[in-house]
This record gives C-alpha cells, structure tokens and sequence, in this order.
C-alpha cells in the first residue's frame, strides 16, 4: 500500500500523475534521453547546420519520428521537414511555454534505443581543429622565410 498523505492526492489531482524523468522529458521536448538518436540545439535548426548529420540519421533510422521545438520560427523549419517528408518520418511540433530549452530538435523512437552520443559534434569544434592545424602549417611556412 502507499504512503500517500492528503497533499500527494491534491497535488495529483490538479496537475495529474507524476512522470518519471520530468526534467528529462523537458529537456528533450517531451521525450527520455536513452529513445533518441539525434538532437539539434536551436542554433543549429536555424542556421542548418545539422541538416547533414539529420538526413544521414534519418536515412538509417526509418522508424523514428522528429520532434520539433515550437519555439522555433517555421521559416528555419522548412528544410528539416522536407527532410522528414523525404525519409516517411513523421514529425510533430512540440511548443512548451512553460519550460525553457535549447534543444531545436531531436530525432527519436518510443522506445529505448541507448545511443551513447545523441549530439551532433559542433562545427566550430572541427574549425578549431582545422584552424590549429593551418596555424601550424603558417608557423611553419614563416620560419622558412625568415
């Protein structure tokens, strides 16, 4: 039997049974982390920058459906679902006006999949790396001459 006082009652009453990992689902735009297979941040919905890593993740996951920030404008959003429609992946917008997230959208199943790394590498990660690499190159180069 429970242990449930007067206030759980009331509480469950007015805002309905708890979920476990409500963080989670916020964060996620109503989903758990160990269903997804992709997650755009905002920026990079709205730049397109994930749209590569999102039409590969698409092409090899057909099951999986996309869920979209609604707080992002429907202008930035055209690309990624043509994507969806490409692929036969349906798509929902997920609009939250109570909790605040950075995620853009994420790519998922109804089931746990337990994908160790959900993000997409940031771009600008690979440009540091490339940039490194070019300073390197210049250093060399300018010893030369010098």
């Amino acid at each position: 039997m429970s242990n449930k006082n007067v206030d759980d009652y009331v509480t469950e009453g007015i805002y309905g049974t708890r979920r476990p990992k409500e963080a989670e689902r916020e964060q996620f735009l109503g989903t758990l982390r160990e269903r997804i297979v992709l997650v755009l941040t905002k920026g990079q919905v709205m730049s397109d920058k994930g749209l590569k890593a999102l039409g590969e993740a698409m092409k090899d996951n057909k099951d999986a459906k996309l869920l979209i920030n609604g707080s992002v404008s429907s202008k930035f959003l055209k690309e990624e679902k043509d994507l969806a429609n490409k692929y036969n992946i349906s798509y929902t917008t997920i609009t939250d006006n109570e909790n605040e997230t950075d995620i853009g959208a994420v790519l998922t199943y109804d089931y746990a999949i337990d994908k160790e790394e959900i993000f997409m590498k940031q771009e600008t990660e690979t440009k540091n790396e490339e940039q490194a690499n070019s300073d390197s190159f210049l250093s060399k180069l300018k010893r030369w001459f010098t």
